[in-house]
């Protein structure tokens, strides 16, 4: 692939991260990849269409090995001193909820689902503590448990 398909590639790429809702930061590392790539051939470095693609396979491994997590983290909330502000928050219960049995609730404008670690049931009406933040799921128990 040419030099300047490589460039072209590489900025795409990474504007497709930008554009992206829920960036995870994996394209901008391959977009990083094949810039570099890209930009050998400008500084006098030539390579085979094979060597290309090797090498651009090997830089991309290495550079989302490397600082793919450590920039998620820093962007994304993981830095030192962040703490997740929904646990603690309180959110309402609509129907009855046993331990261990799960609801739909809504929290900061959508739906979550929201699973009762608690020892007693939390009735319907009731609101309940955030303990927990899995993923897109709220472990929570009765307000009253505390």
């Amino acid at each position: 692939m040419p030099w300047w398909a490589w460039i072209i590639t590489g900025l795409a790429l990474m504007g497709l991260e930008m554009l992206a809702v829920d960036a995870a930061f994996y394209l901008i590392f391959i977009g990083a990849a094949a810039l570099l790539i890209g930009l050998l051939e400008p500084i006098g470095i030539s390579m085979g269409p094979a060597a290309q693609w090797i090498a651009f396979a090997a830089l991309t491994l290495v550079l989302m090995v490397l600082f793919r997590e450590r920039l998620y983290k820093k962007l994304r909330g993981g830095a030192v001193g962040f703490e997740d502000s929904t646990i603690g928050s309180l959110v309402d219960i609509t129907g009855d909820v046993a331990p261990g049995g799960s609801t739909r609730v809504r929290m900061r404008g959508s739906e979550w689902t929201a699973i009762n670690i608690g020892q007693e049931t939390i009735p319907a009406g009731r609101q309940a503590r955030i303990k927990e933040v899995d993923g897109l799921i709220l472990k929570v128990t009765s307000q009253l448990q505390e």
